[in-house]
């Protein structure tokens, strides 16, 4: 009997598709994570940060926590 690793077996095994649901899910947190991620580059930029401080990252956490509601 050969070996699934060696012949390559695996390759070839069909892949479950998630279901609609699932992709919907993942699109809507992908979605949030980059508005997310675009929110705190344009604070950054608009205050013109060049390091992080103890207050930038507090300022950063409201506006997100405001976003999410």
């Amino acid at each position: 009997m050969a070996n699934v690793l060696t012949t390559g077996a695996w390759l070839s095994a069909p892949i479950k598709k998630p279901s609609f649901f699932a992709r919907l899910l993942r699109a809507n947190a992908e979605a949030r994570q980059r508005r997310a991620e675009r929110a705190v580059a344009d604070y950054i930029a608009s205050h013109g940060l060049q390091r992080l401080s103890d207050d930038a990252e507090r300022q950063i956490s409201r506006l997100l926590i405001k976003a999410g509601q």
